[in-house]
């Protein structure tokens, strides 16, 4: 369909017994001035439109008043008219003279006699600044051609400077058009050339290809290579009554012009350089070409009286106006600019003349919309100022939408993402487009029945789903989603209208014909190739990855994984009433939302619907790379990834996305499941066991021990050693898992994993909590006095587990307490009380357990050692000589540890009897270490001497080794204080640059002038006192009683 832009409305009507015909017409305020051929001049003032249905025929009627006639404005036929308002001046050509009259009483004020034989003219103004003071002033210019010539004459503040100014040419020349305010273009039949009016500079205008051809002006020029010569359509004009079509040429945009000669067209710059735009497709050589912002007019030839309103953009042919033997075009100035937005501009025939009425620019939008032409939509928006709109941003959005949606239904699905992305279109308007695999929800529920079945009903109203263009975003995405579906096998749709550019053809004879795709009727539904349509299907999803995968990224702009927003919501000032929506506010779907809106949420929704849409279209196109959306943050819905993930067997990766989605307990509900192959599907053998549930639990934070021990129970009584690993671990989990609820827990289940645990805490982790340390030797014992072992082995490892931790240095357990649980007439627990005694201080009764009960006399021995060589402790009452600080003797009279053990062999309490091989070798090997003093008076007076002989050697050579020791130890020291006593006298031994020794000490120089300072006082030594420090620094005997302790850290001197 056509676009209604423009309404003609006849405004000036010459009655029938009127044998005048108009010739000229000019247009300037509410006045209209009519040239007839009569040489009169006729001034209408034209009436307002009025919408007033009630003075419907007096508007008719009355479209312009006749103010005056002037008959006698000219002889001649009245061919040309133009104002200068600047300079209050009208200007005519008649009889081929212009002259100039006062455009307030039209009366004549010169002919300008050079002007003879003019056949056009072309008057333009702008304002000009001064190129030394910068002062703007407005400047007209009147170019007349005259045969050969451009006659100028200039305006400046409406009076008229300098002569006249001739510019020759190389024909003659048949239309000018001002391209700026030092340029005009003159068409004559050789072509186009631009002219300078400042430099007098002719340019020719070449075609695009010859432009190496185009020399820099001037009548030498290539003929051949300028735009507009008569062989320029590849052929003569001989055969058609020497026939020549008029050089056309108007001024569109900023910087842009049109030339046209027959039916080829140019576009150029202002410099005269062609653009790379194609021809306008014209039928017929046009007879007038204007430009009224913002679209571009041609006037057809009078038999044909047509015209044309194309888009100077895309050149489509938008509106065809037919009017009778239309020959006259007029745009009333300024034609180029916002100024001129909105307002009419005149046509006329010979007898009539009409005003074209424009409809406001959003109607005309709408318009196009409504009948699908996106692109003229889009482009028209682009050509007006956002001035002109009430919110152009938002429509050129709303359209590049539709526009898209229109390309989607042509299976186009690619560019139709692309444009998606462009327009920041909504995801939701995107996915409902789609069938219920991929929208869900958001499909139409009539489209689908289930998967793969075919709606045949006809949608209805199917054809008004696009009137109303206010309401075009919620009818279009249902209604393009249902056609898509049918081409997918899941339902069908009648097509709308689509765009000459990217869509399809319109035409004002049969407005149904479409030629970008092939459509058929509703009632003969297309044979679908499930083949074909499934790689459709497919092609269409993976389009939609690539839009949606944009959507994340752009949404994560704006929202955190945890749903919060990353800047704080925009808050209304103080002058306004509500505040303006957040950057992110074109992802949601505005249509559905009423009253106050909750925007977090809504971008919430959307990152959720953005996110569950992409893993389905994963699912459909690329199962394998669905993994990562979920393993990484993501807002999918859980029940529609689970069901599905289920559903295709993807056990592990729905593993992956309940942990994701922090949904842990029916994540390791289904590992539980699948590890005792309990499931009725078949698993993976990497799901069968505990391992998994295992790894999946450790990753679990030390927060959820609740879920963590129920669900350890069944690996650890499957597989301990593995389960405890859930505990055990070397991570960070594990270590600060709440150590006494997982002893409890693990207690409940089995006492030995208990005691592991408590060991792996102690010994690995340092834990030093006394409860934690008493439990572990309350299980041990717990343990060994149950008695059920596999073997003596294992019990032995237990006892030797006990006795390894009752030794530790560190363990924090309740001595006297332990000693109570442990029975003293059970042979299993000897060492065990023996340790503890030992805890305890109590050595004596320790060494007994030794020698008296377990009769292992090296243990005895051993324990000796480990006491003698231990650090002295405060409570210990044995005294260890080989370890302590003060000076030893050489005969030292207090017991030792080995002293309580010789004791207990040579007299040991009743019924005992003394033990004389452990007490001889007690005394060979530790002689030294027993004081002959008390050890003597153990031995008896019947033991020969000669079984003490190692005994007395190794006193004798104890004394020896510690009197020689004392011996070196003081020879060393006077060496010592001789080394000290030459430093001081003679100082460290430091030589110069030479190898000279430097003096030191107290045999060192000091040099006293009158140019030294006392360091304390700052003043001259003169003959007083002086004291020397050790840095050679020089103070007064009296000042250095104040200064000792004062000196400045860091600093040389004293104070």
């Amino acid at each position: 369909m056509m676009l209604s832009a423009f309404t003609a409305r006849p405004i000036v009507e010459l009655k029938q017994r009127d044998k005048s015909k108009i010739e000229s017409i000019l247009a300037y305020g509410d006045r209209v001035l009519v040239g007839l051929n009569t040489g009169s001049l006729r001034i209408y003032r034209v009436n307002d439109q009025i919408d007033d249905a009630d003075a419907e025929t007096e508007r008719r009627q009355n479209g312009a008043d006749l103010l005056r006639e002037e008959d006698k404005f000219s002889r001649r036929p009245i061919q040309q008219l133009a104002i200068i308002k600047e300079a209050n001046i009208l200007v005519s050509l008649s009889d081929n003279y212009v002259s100039i009259h006062d455009i307030q009483t039209y009366a004549l004020q010169e002919r300008l006699d050079k002007t003879r034989g003019a056949t056009t003219f072309a008057a333009a103004s702008n304002i000009v600044k001064d190129a030394l003071t910068g002062i703007p002033s407005i400047v007209s210019h009147l170019a007349v051609a005259v045969k050969r010539k451009i006659i100028l004459w200039t305006w400046q503040d409406m009076e008229l400077t300098g002569d006249a100014v001739e510019i020759s040419l190389m024909a003659s020349v048949k239309s000018l058009t001002w391209a700026t305010g030092t340029k005009i273009v003159a068409g004559m039949d050789p072509g186009f050339v631009m002219v300078n009016i400042e430099t007098h500079e002719v340019q020719d205008i070449s075609k695009p290809g010859a432009l190496g051809d185009g020399g820099g002006g001037g009548s030498s020029s290539q003929g051949g290579a300028r735009f507009g010569a008569v062989s320029s359509s590849g052929m003569g004009y001989m055969g058609m009554g020497s026939w020549v079509p008029k050089p056309l040429a108007t001024r569109l945009g900023e910087g842009e012009m049109l030339l046209a000669k027959d039916v080829n067209s140019l576009f150029i710059d202002t410099d005269g350089n062609p653009l790379d735009k194609r021809q306008v497709p014209w039928h017929a050589a046009p007879e007038t070409i204007a430009y009224s912002y913002p679209y571009m007019l041609t006037l057809q030839p009078p038999s044909k009286g047509g015209l044309e309103i194309r888009n100077p953009d895309t050149l489509s042919l938008l509106q065809l106006i037919s009017l009778p033997n239309v020959t006259f075009l007029h745009v009333p100035q300024p034609n180029i600019s916002l100024a001129h937005a909105g307002k009419g501009f005149l046509v006329a025939s010979d007898r009539c003349i009409w005003r074209m009425g424009a409809q406001s620019y959003e109607t005309q939008i709408d318009e196009l919309v409504v009948n699908g032409r996106y692109d003229e939509a889009l482009s028209l928006l682009n050509m007006l100022e956002h001035t002109l709109l009430l919110d152009k941003e938002d429509r050129v959005r709303q359209i590049q939408i539709l526009k898209a949606q229109a390309l989607f239904d042509q299976n186009k699905y690619r560019e139709a993402m692309e444009l998606f992305i462009d327009a920041k279109a909504p995801p939701e308007r995107v996915i409902s487009l789609y069938p219920a695999s991929i929208a869900g929800h958001l499909a139409p529920e009539e489209s689908v029945k289930g998967d793969g079945s075919v709606v045949d009903e006809e949608e209805p109203n199917g054809e008004k789903a696009a009137v109303d263009v206010k309401e075009s975003t919620p009818v279009h995405a249902p209604t393009i989603g249902r056609s898509m579906m049918g081409r997918f096998g899941v339902g069908g749709h009648k097509k709308v209208d689509s765009d000459a550019a990217s869509i399809r053809t319109n035409s004002a004879k049969d407005d149904t014909m479409e030629t970008a795709s092939i459509r058929k009727r509703p009632t003969d539904p297309p044979q679908i190739d499930k083949g074909a349509a499934e790689k459709d299907f497919k092609d269409s999803v993976r389009a939609l990855q690539s839009f949606l995968t944009q959507c994340r990224v752009q949404i994560k702009r704006y929202i955190d994984t945890e749903g919060n927003l990353k800047e704080p919501l925009p808050t209304p000032s103080g002058s306004q009433m509500e505040a303006d929506k957040p950057p992110f506010h074109f992802f949601i779907e505005e249509s559905s939302m009423q009253g106050p809106t909750d925007w977090k949420a809504k971008l919430l929704e959307v990152a959720q619907l953005v996110d569950t849409t992409l893993f389905r279209a994963y699912m459909i196109a690329n199962p394998s790379v669905a993994g990562s959306l979920f393993r990484l943050p993501n807002f999918c819905e859980p029940d529609v990834v689970q069901e599905k993930l289920y559903e295709t067997g993807r056990y592990a990766d729905l593993i992956d996305f309940l942990h994701g989605k922090k949904l842990h307990r029916q994540a390791l509900e289904l590992l539980e499941k699948f590890g005792k192959n309990e499931a009725d599907e078949e698993v993976s053998p990497a799901l069968q066991g505990p391992q998994r549930t295992v790894g999946y639990l450790q990753q679990l934070p030390p927060e959820m021990i609740d879920l963590i021990l129920e669900y350890a129970e069944w690996p650890l009584r499957t597989d301990p050693k593995l389960g405890m690993e859930v505990f055990l671990a070397d991570t960070e989990n594990a270590e600060t898992l709440p150590r006494d609820r997982v002893l409890e827990f693990l207690q409940n289940i089995d006492l030995k994993l208990a005691v592991r645990y408590l060991e792996h805490i102690i010994e690995e982790l340092n834990d030093l909590n006394v409860d934690f340390h008493q439990r572990l030797v309350d299980l041990l014992l717990e343990r060994l006095k149950s008695g059920d072992f596999e073997s003596d082995e294992d019990k032995a490892d237990w006892r030797v587990r006990l006795q390894a931790f009752l030794k530790k240095g560190n363990a924090q357990y309740n001595r006297y307490r332990v000693f109570q649980q442990l029975p003293g007439d059970d042979a299993d627990y000897y060492e065990a009380r023996a340790i503890v005694l030992s805890k305890m201080g109590s050595h004596k009764q320790a060494l007994a357990i030794y020698v008296f009960q377990l009769k292992d006399y090296k243990k005895a021995e051993e324990y000796c050692n480990q006491i003698y060589t231990a650090p002295p402790t405060p409570s210990s009452p044995m005294r260890t000589p080989g370890r302590t600080g003060t000076t030893s003797t050489i005969e030292d009279t207090e017991p030792s540890i080995y002293h309580v053990l010789l004791a207990l062999y040579l007299t040991p309490p009743p019924p005992n009897q003394a033990n004389w091989p452990p007490a001889l070798d007690l005394l060979s090997k530790h002689g030294a270490r027993l004081p002959a003093s008390t050890t003597l008076d153990l031995i008896p007076p019947t033991l020969p001497v000669k079984d003490l002989e190692s005994y007395f050697f190794g006193r004798i050579r104890s004394a020896n080794s510690l009197l020689n020791e004392e011996r070196i130890v003081s020879h060393l020291r006077g060496v010592e204080k001789v080394a000290v006593e030459s430093a001081v006298l003679l100082g460290d031994g430091k030589t110069d640059a030479y190898g000279r020794l430097i003096a030191g000490g107290l045999n060192r120089r000091v040099v006293i002038d009158e140019d030294r300072h006392c360091a304390v006082c700052h003043k001259r030594f003169g003959g007083s006192a002086i004291r020397v420090f050790p840095d050679n620094s020089v103070v007064h005997s009296g000042c250095m009683r104040g200064s000792v302790g004062r000196r400045v850290s860091g600093s040389a001197g004293w104070r």
